[in-house]
C-alpha cells in the first residue's frame, strides 16, 4: 500500500509564497542568482553532468518497477540507453551537449558506472519503496509553502520514514555537509508539517564516489528549519520589495551561466523585470540543474 500523504496541505490558508529546497539554495548560494532564476526566468543550459543526474535518477526511479529479484546491475545497466532515448526526444537540446558519439559514449558509460556503484551501498532485490519522485508540500503557519520532490521514501513496517535522496555528484567535505543535510532536513519538515511525525532517518546517497551520509533529525533540528526557511523568505521578500539583489561571488560562479550580467565579473544586470514569483497550485518537474 502506497504511503499516505493526507494532502490537507494548503487548507483556506493565504500564501504569502514558496519555496523549494533548490530556490532556497539559490538564494542562499546567490541572491542575484535567485532573482535570475526565478524573477527574470532566464534560460540556462543544462551541463552534461546535470543530464547525467537526471538519467541516473530515471533509471533508478524504474528500477523499482521490476519484480524485486529482476533488480540487478545488468537490469539497471540495460534501462539506461531507453531512458537516454527518452529524454533526448523530450529535450533533443541535449544532443547538443556533446562534439562526437564517442564523447556521448563516454558519458553514457560514466552513467553506467553510477548505477552499478549504486548497488554496492544498497541490495534493491530487498526493499520496497513506498514512494518514488514524491511531489511534497506543506504550508507554515506564515502562510509560506515549502514544495519539493524526493527521490525515494521508505517506510518500515513499524512506520518509520526514511528519506532518501540520489547525488550523481561525491559526498560533500565537512564545510560542505550542512549544506547538503539542508534539502534534507527541508524535506523531512514538509513531511513533519504533512503528518505529525518527525522522519526518522534521512539518507543522501552519493554516486559519484559511493559514499553515504545519513542523519538522524529530532524534532529540534526541524523547528531550527522552519526557523532558517521562514528567515531566508523575509529575506527574500526584503529583496523583492527593495528590488535589491546582491551578487555574492563563490567557486559555484564558475558554472553559472549568468557571469555576463553579473556585477562580479564586470556585467550589468538588466532591470527588474515587474514580477514576482507567483506560488502555482504545482511545482514543475524539477529541471536538470536540480538533479546533482
Amino acid at each position: 500500500m502506497a504511503y499516505s500523504l493526507g494532502m490537507t496541505l494548503t487548507e483556506e490558508r493565504a500564501i504569502i509564497g514558496a519555496l523549494s529546497p533548490s530556490r532556497a539554495g539559490d538564494f542562499m548560494t546567490c541572491p542575484l542568482l535567485y532573482r535570475f532564476r526565478v524573477i527574470d526566468q532566464l534560460p540556462e543550459k543544462p551541463s552534461a553532468a546535470a543530464v547525467r543526474g537526471t538519467l541516473v535518477h530515471a533509471v533508478l526511479e524504474r528500477l523499482y518497477d521490476l519484480p524485486a529479484d529482476g533488480r540487478t546491475v545488468v537490469a539497471a545497466q540495460e534501462l539506461l540507453e531507453p531512458q537516454w532515448r527518452r529524454l533526448l526526444a523530450e529535450e533533443p537540446d541535449y544532443g547538443a551537449l556533446f562534439v562526437d558519439d564517442g564523447e556521448r559514449d563516454d558519458w553514457l558509460e560514466q552513467a553506467r558506472a553510477m548505477l552499478g556503484r549504486y548497488f554496492t551501498l544498497e541490495d534493491p532485490r530487498r526493499l520496497e519503496p513506498a514512494e518514488r519522485e514524491l511531489y511534497v508540500e506543506a504550508v507554515l503557519d506564515s502562510g509560506l509553502m515549502l514544495r519539493g520532490y524526493i527521490d525515494r521514501l521508505d517506510v518500515a513496517p513499524t512506520g518509520e520514514v526514511r528519506v532518501v535522496d540520489y547525488k550523481t555528484g561525491s559526498a560533500p567535505g565537512p564545510d560542505f555537509e550542512a549544506k547538503a543535510l539542508f534539502q534534507m532536513k527541508f524535506y523531512a519538515l514538509v513531511l513533519w508539517r504533512q503528518q505529525g511525525s518527525v522522519p526518522r532517518m534521512l539518507q543522501l546517497m552519493y554516486l559519484g564516489n559511493g559514499e553515504v551520509l545519513r542523519y538522524l533529525p529530532d524534532e529540534a533540528d526541524l523547528r531550527a528549519t522552519e526557523r532558517k526557511v521562514q528567515a531566508l523568505w523575509e529575506a527574500i521578500d526584503r529583496s523583492l520589495r527593495t528590488r535589491e539583489w546582491r551578487a555574492r561571488r563563490s567557486r559555484l560562479c564558475d558554472w553559472c551561466d549568468h557571469q555576463a550580467l553579473c556585477p562580479e565579473f564586470g556585467g550589468t544586470p538588466p532591470p527588474v523585470p515587474d514580477r514576482e514569483p507567483r506560488p502555482s497550485r504545482r511545482l514543475p518537474r524539477r529541471a536538470a540543474t536540480d538533479e546533482l
